[in-house]
């Protein structure tokens, strides 16, 4: 999963960018994976899951018997995405997990991070924000990711590591969910909590580490439609 990730991502940023400059319109239409892969010389798995993670961040839309459609954002209001692993595991199991898992993660991976692992931590917080000033949402969940894996690289417990990426693509999905239902207050509040984090992993205190991952994952459960108790 992890090494197709860099294709369907390249794929996603291009067809962001083609909405971003009205290549693909507000509203309307896109042409079909067929036309659509052909013309982007890519595969149609690679396509689907592309146009699945811009479903997801509310910027295209699939009609059942119609087609998929650039949204409108400013046409619309409430929420704009749907969570497509609700087959498996609602919404709330994966936010609830994620409490369990990263919480405990951040605690065990405080005074765990050398100067390069901050760097990189502090790289992937700035870039975060800066993709989201500049809307691109694509890069803007990728350095999320990377702020999050890079956390859970430092935890010591492999074990724990392990089950981390054994359920990765339900946590990247989770990271994207949240984002068309995300106020410029909660995104800005979002990127405080971030900085939270660091300083707590910084100072390697392990107990404001897990409090303030626990406050950033419940606060962007609510976003995405989890409420967790």
């Amino acid at each position: 999963m992890l090494e197709k990730t860099p294709v369907t991502q390249t794929i996603a940023r291009r067809l962001q960018e083609m909405i971003r400059t009205g290549e693909l319109k507000k509203g309307e239409k896109i042409p079909s994976q067929r036309v659509l892969s052909e013309r982007l010389k890519v595969s149609r798995p690679s396509l689907r899951e592309a146009l699945l993670t811009l479903e997801t961040l509310g910027l295209v839309r699939t009609l059942p018997a119609r087609g998929t459609f650039v949204v409108d954002r400013d046409g619309e209001t409430g929420p704009q995405n749907v969570w497509r692993y609700d087959d498996a595991y609602s919404i709330t199991d994966v936010f609830q997990s994620r409490l369990l898992i990263e919480a405990e993660l951040a605690r065990l991976a405080a005074g765990r991070l050398d100067a390069d692992e901050m760097a990189r931590l502090e790289e992937a917080a700035a870039e975060f924000e800066e993709a989201w000033r500049q809307g691109d949402l694509v890069a803007h969940v990728e350095a999320d990711l990377r702020f999050h894996r890079a956390i859970a690289d430092a935890s010591p417990n492999k074990m724990l590591r392990r089950l981390y990426y054994s359920v990765h693509d339900l946590l990247t999905e989770s990271q994207r969910q949240p984002i068309p239902n995300t106020a410029r207050d909660r995104m800005a509040q979002s990127m405080q909590e971030h900085r939270d984090i660091m300083s707590a992993l910084r100072s390697g205190d392990g107990e404001r580490a897990e409090a303030a991952m626990r406050l950033h994952i419940k606060n962007t459960a609510t976003c995405a439609g989890a409420a967790l108790q």
